[in-house]
């Protein structure tokens, strides 16, 4: 057997490699959906105007401002929030990098299993934090603090700020994908202050 082939299988048939790249795919498209939620739902939210029987009611400005912007929301989305300067084209060009990643992951699962992928996942795990912060971090300090800003201290360092999406997906990968250590490292603190709240 060719030796490249015999190497492709190993990798695909060892239980350990295959179960961590199952599970790294599984972990980078639910993250993924964490960052489209991001981007999409928030404007959304900021364009609601009430809410009725079916839940939230969109103003008609969300279509003229948002959606008419592209005819993918996501893309709206993305354009607005480069509008308002929340992003820029280079956020936009990493979302694309991480989006090619995720759709390699999700549709070439075998090969990612047997022959790996050309791109290094953890440096795009970075990548797609680093732009969930950035957003929702412009939200926290455009909307947050702007609609209450006593309610935050003026030496307040953004630098400092975790959002709650981030700190889910921080903690999704390290619970996941991280050394034993780190993944226990949340369950034993939840575990030993579930009963104190």
């Amino acid at each position: 057997m060719d030796e490249k082939v015999k190497a492709s299988w190993e990798r695909a048939l060892h239980p350990e490699t295959l179960k961590t790249n199952i599970i790294t795919a599984s972990i980078f498209s639910m993250a993924f959906e964490m960052l489209k939620n991001s981007i999409t739902e928030k404007i959304k939210g900021f364009f609601t105007d009430g809410f009725d029987e079916n839940g939230m009611t969109i103003s008609p400005e969300y279509k003229e401002k948002v959606l008419s912007l592209s005819r993918s929301p996501l893309y709206a989305s993305l354009k607005w929030l480069e509008n308002m300067e929340a992003i820029d084209d280079k956020d936009l060009k990493t979302f694309e990098k991480i989006k090619k990643c995720r759709n390699t992951l999700t549709h070439e699962m075998l090969e990612f299993a047997s022959s790996g992928v050309d791109f290094d996942v953890t440096e795009v795990f970075d990548d797609m934090v680093s732009l969930l912060r950035k957003i929702e971090i412009w939200w926290f300090e455009n909307l947050e603090m702007a609609i209450d800003p006593e309610a935050y201290p003026e030496d307040l360092d953004l630098e400092e700020v975790i959002p709650g999406p981030v700190w889910s997906l921080r903690m999704l990968i390290d619970v996941a994908l991280g050394p034993e250590k780190e993944a226990r490292k949340y369950y034993d603190d939840f575990v030993a202050n579930a009963d104190k709240t």
